[in-house]
């Protein structure tokens, strides 16, 4: 799991607010094969400003964190999707469903994993793999936050509500490197401080 391998691709801007990582040259493959899908991330990405009083206020399924990611991708022509695999062996059928992908654009899929129990970064992870072995997606891309937030959560006395057994950076990183997509390139974006604004 290569930290930044690629920099030049990233614009200094990015670099400054989110740590990133990337599996397999998936930068490369963005920058190369899918230009409009990386520059929406980039928008998206230099658009977002992690408040204080969301953090507060927390979600039970869904933050307003990881749900305005959504959405903001949603009105830049990104879709949910859910894929159905189908084997056909003779007469037989055997259906595989895959996991829903929130975010899905060009065969570039997205996930936000904001606050989840880490177990959902191997769901994606394995979805990656399973999609981009069918030949459905060229890359995918992971939403996360940066393990340095703890220390803002404490300050807002929020430290019990993101625990360590949740999704961020420190959680995803050994899943990476054992090669939990296989061999689809990933590309990994963590939310820093530098993002963070207290509008309270």
């Amino acid at each position: 799991m290569a930290r930044m391998a690629n920099e030049s691709l990233i614009p200094r801007d990015i670099q400054k607010r989110f740590d990133v990582y990337e599996w397999r040259n998936g930068i490369v493959l963005l920058h190369s094969l899918h230009p409009e899908e990386l520059r929406d991330i980039f928008t998206v990405l230099r658009e977002f400003e992690l408040l204080a009083t969301e953090v507060i206020r927390g979600g039970k399924n869904k933050s307003d964190i990881a749900k305005r990611f959504d959405d903001r991708l949603y009105e830049i022509g990104w879709a949910k999707r859910h894929y159905q695999t189908i084997v056909k062996v003779d007469d037989d059928e055997l259906r595989f469903p895959s996991h829903e992908i929130d975010c899905i654009k060009n065969r570039v899929a997205l996930e936000v994993e904001w606050n989840n129990k880490d177990p959902f970064f191997d769901r994606d992870l394995t979805n990656f793999r399973h999609l981009y072995n069918l030949g459905v997606i060229d890359v995918g891309v992971i939403i996360t936050r940066a393990s340095e937030l703890q220390s803002i959560f404490a300050a807002l006395r929020k430290a019990s509500s993101y625990g360590k057994s949740t999704t961020h950076i420190e959680k995803l990183l050994p899943k990476m490197k054992r090669d939990g997509s296989g061999g689809c390139p990933v590309v990994v974006f963590g939310i820093t401080k530098e993002c963070y604004v207290d509008d309270r």
